[in-house]
């Protein structure tokens, strides 16, 4: 198949879509066409995290992790939408408008790199980078039915990144297969030359299964599409066992990983306790952060301990297991009219606050028509081996069609 022009069907279809919030005009190159969240300095295009306060601030030098795409000959199509600030799960961006998930235009399509699971689902790049503080690069791939990768911590520069939070946030692919995660990840970790992607062999493979039961609320299609796939991953050899992480109790870790967010955040936009409050931030961005901003130090250290225990106590994980598998989210994409759930990135968090490599895969669609994910984490450094196992996953499920309406 001749290679698509992206350029025409963004035309076509971002308009109702919304996910492309500004557009180089940079030619198509050899390599792989990108789309960059709108946190990412992409020079020459309006650097706003989805903001309206930064909506006249345009980028004067590429981030590194976009230096490295030109240079390996890929082109960057523009920056896609988000929502504000990188805090928060529908990308519903006052400022810059709803995006829409391609596979129904009620549903959301995560946060808060929303726009770079529509634009991959679409068919409107090859790759987009996300940004993943507690998930908001596996939530989106899971909601939109396509493929994202959570780099183990500091292999992926963030430099040029306006951060949610310094200590969690991570930059990560989103892409329609895992071979193009593994091309895209062989640029933004600076591996070298591609090498073949081998997929792993379940035979003999030790699998933690996560074991949420009794304290993860999973939807029906969430949970049987799970358990469907651990008589799978059985079949084909894999030992299983159940996993619950260490340490990690899902209501103080989600309070702990919302708190560092919304403190390091009021910093980054200089929102304080007492002060005037800055221009060009909706009110509900304003609160989170001058929540965060009047926490008191003992509250907010205790919650910076508690990620500490977590990741110290992760190193354990791996005398027992190879690699853990769990749901991407414990829902499928919900309706904008929705509340968000609470418990939305208790099976993603983990990885940020332990600093580890974590693939989501499409693992095929509900009764109802909307995706389902499942995510495969693998040891701290081991983002190669997770790839592997994560396209070994794919040859099983399949990768992910296009959305009815979003054909070539």
């Amino acid at each position: 198949m001749s290679r698509p022009d992206y350029r025409a069907r963004i035309a076509r279809l971002n308009p109702a879509l919304n996910a492309f919030v500004d557009l180089t005009n940079e030619p198509s190159r050899d390599g792989l066409a990108w789309a960059a969240k709108s946190n990412i300095a992409v020079s020459g295009l309006p650097l706003t995290a989805g903001c309206e306060a930064y909506r006249e601030r345009i980028a004067v030098s590429d981030a590194p992790v976009i230096e490295r795409i030109r240079n390996s000959g890929g082109s960057v199509l523009g920056t896609v939408n988000m929502h504000e600030g990188a805090l928060g799960a529908t990308t519903d961006n006052e400022a810059y408008g709803r995006t829409l998930n391609p596979w129904s235009a009620d549903l959301t399509p995560g946060g808060s790199s929303g726009g770079s699971g529509a634009a991959v689902a679409a068919g409107v790049c090859d790759v987009a980078l996300g940004t993943d503080t507690m998930g908001s690069v596996r939530i989106p791939a899971a909601y939109c039915g396509v493929q994202g990768h959570k780099p183990t911590t500091g292999l992926v520069p963030d430099e040029g990144v306006v951060p949610l939070s310094t200590t969690l946030d991570h930059v990560g692919p989103l892409a329609r297969d895992v071979a193009t995660l593994w091309r895209a990840m062989h640029v933004l970790a600076d591996w070298g030359e591609v090498v073949p992607l081998e997929p792993a062999q379940f035979d003999g493979l030790r699998i933690g299964v996560w074991d949420g039961a009794g304290a993860v609320d999973l939807t029906p299609a969430v949970e049987q599409g799970f358990t469907r796939i651990i008589s799978e991953l059985k079949a084909l050899g894999a030992k299983t066992a159940t996993f619950q992480p260490p340490i990690y109790d899902y209501s103080r870790s989600r309070r702990a990983g919302l708190l560092i967010s919304e403190v390091e955040g009021a910093k980054e936009h200089h929102v304080t306790a007492t002060g005037p409050r800055p221009d060009g931030l909706s009110d509900t961005f304003y609160s989170l952060l001058h929540w965060g901003a009047r926490q008191s130090d003992e509250k907010v250290q205790a919650a910076y301990d508690h990620i500490t225990d977590v990741k110290d106590a992760a190193s354990a994980v791996w005398d027992t297991f190879d690699f853990i598998i769990a749901p991407t989210a414990p829902q499928e994409a919900f309706a904008f009219t929705e509340d968000v759930p609470a418990n939305q990135a208790d099976f993603t968090a983990w990885a940020d606050f332990a600093r580890l490599p974590a693939t989501a895969i499409y693992s095929g669609l509900s009764q109802d028509g909307r995706p389902l994910s499942v995510q495969v984490i693998g040891p701290e450094g081991e983002d190669r081996e997770t790839l592997r196992v994560a396209v070994a996953l794919e040859s099983v499920f399949g990768r992910p069609s296009l959305p009815p309406g979003f054909d070539w």
